[in-house]
């Protein structure tokens, strides 16, 4: 046996003992306490996340744009982002908020909205809301309608909201 063979025999040695070790040390964790289970949510509920006061205001002309507002409170221990809104069986619907352009204050599409532990979010008259376009006929005040929102990672909020006529309270 040559010197850089007994080497090579002592490095496959040390290698398999190292592999040996690595294997006896992950069968020992396994022995040990488990880990806690993740808490998960029901679909279409972000853990954390509070939605109240949910409503949807018809416009005054049928089939005008309708606005959704509501409140939303969010103690979640992960940062989250609204990326978008979606009504069930509306035509379009975009996230609105004001801001000045041209020297004018109007309507705009808003940017994604981002959450932290804590967070509270209007979604109100004059400021961010949901504009819903192409609002069905068939939607009355009294009705339900399902709400989406989509968070970063594909998340999702799902809620009702409630169908309010063009002169109730918004």
């Amino acid at each position: 046996m040559t010197i850089i063979d007994g080497l090579g025999l002592k490095l496959r040695k040390s290698v398999l003992a190292a592999g040996v070790a690595a294997a006896m040390l992950g069968l020992a964790a396994c022995g040990g306490e488990a880990e806690a289970p993740a808490i998960e949510a029901a679909p279409g509920q972000v853990p954390g996340m509070t939605i109240s006061n949910a409503r949807l205001v018809l416009a005054p002309v049928a089939g005008n744009p309708a606005a959704i507002y509501f409140d939303l409170d969010y103690q979640g221990d992960r940062g989250l982002t609204i990326r978008k809104a979606d009504v069930e069986g509306a035509g379009m619907t975009m996230m609105h908020e004001y801001g000045e352009w041209d020297n004018k204050v109007q309507m705009m599409e808003a940017l994604p909205v981002s959450l932290t532990k804590g967070s509270k979010v209007e979604f109100k008259p004059g400021g961010l809301h949901v504009m819903v376009m192409e609002p069905p006929a068939t939607w009355k005040p009294g009705d339900k309608v399902k709400v989406t929102l989509t968070l970063s990672g594909g998340t999702t909020q799902v809620f009702d909201a409630e169908v309010r006529a063009a002169g109730e309270e918004r």
